[in-house]
């Protein structure tokens, strides 16, 4: 059964910790590996080295919208393609993330926490909540 009184919490520290995620990775693309540095990346991965600058934007803006809570589940459903093709570049790897150049399972789990958070929706403590929010659904 589903506890209504902690249920918007819950939905707020996985909001919380997804937007978070996303900044500190759109971070490493800029601070670490240098944004000239992930367009080389990608491209050696066959992707064209603009995607690089569109999967930085949609990370740092996609991250800061879940922070403040703006549009979570539209947010967090645009964020899924990108941990998808996350997902796809490590699938050689293997499973396990510690493995040589990481495995496949983190960014399939992150897809996964962005679809539940869709389906969770804002919780609390959100700025703007989407439309279909159940907040807004008449009683």
């Amino acid at each position: 059964m589903i506890n209504t009184n902690t249920a918007p919490y819950a939905a707020l520290l996985l909001r919380l910790s997804l937007g978070i995620m996303f900044i500190a990775h759109a971070l490493l693309k800029l601070v670490v590996f240098t944004l000239p540095g992930t367009v080389k990346f990608f491209e050696t991965l066959g992707y064209p080295g603009t995607l690089a600058y569109v999967v930085f934007s949609a990370e740092l803006v996609g991250g800061a919208l879940l922070v403040l809570g703006v549009y979570t589940r539209w947010v967090s459903l645009a964020l899924i393609p990108i941990l998808i093709g996350a997902a796809m570049v490590h699938v050689p790897n293997g499973w396990v993330f510690s493995a040589p150049n990481g495995g496949w399972e983190y960014p399939v789990f992150l897809a996964v926490a962005c679809a539940v958070q869709a389906l969770l929706g804002d919780g609390a403590l959100a700025l703007r909540t989407s439309a279909t929010s159940p907040a807004r659904q008449p009683a």
